[in-house]
């Protein structure tokens, strides 16, 4: 008692070839589940509550940048990781460098953060070992 469509009956004993979609429509709600809970993994470094300004333009962690964060708790981070003396800072970011040395440095610093922990900061990072890798002289 079904409907006929137009469709030409099928012969007796032969499969009528149909494409069945859910399979494809699971493995699709799947991997955009997986990407929406994965996305803000991604972003690189510490997570800091930047002070407001007038006029400002916020950028993105796009993964492509070296970041350090200096957080309301005076840590010091260069991506994730944790700075353990905010005057190792010039060591760790010349490493980085030296690892991608196409990469700019940002410094991201917590509104409820001290000032003199975000100047220690960027004092460490305007070392001049901080960011140019010095060549080790030659003795003769």
């Amino acid at each position: 008692m079904g409907m006929d469509l137009g469709k030409k009956p099928s012969k007796p004993g032969r499969a009528t070839p149909s494409m069945n979609v859910t399979p494809l429509v699971d493995v699709v709600l799947v991997l955009l589940i997986i990407f929406m809970v994965v996305t803000p993994l991604i972003a690189s470094g510490v997570a800091v509550d930047l002070p407001r300004t007038q006029h400002h333009e916020r950028k993105p962690d796009d993964g492509k940048d070296i970041i350090v964060s200096v957080t309301k708790e005076e840590k010091v981070y260069v991506g994730r990781n944790l700075v353990q003396r905010p005057e190792d800072l010039g060591n760790v970011l010349t490493a980085e460098k030296r690892r991608f040395p196409d990469k700019s440095i940002f410094l991201k610093g917590d509104a409820r953060a001290p000032y003199g922990a975000v100047r220690v900061a960027l004092q460490a990072m305007h070392q001049p070992h901080a960011l140019v890798p010095r060549a080790v002289p030659v003795h003769e």
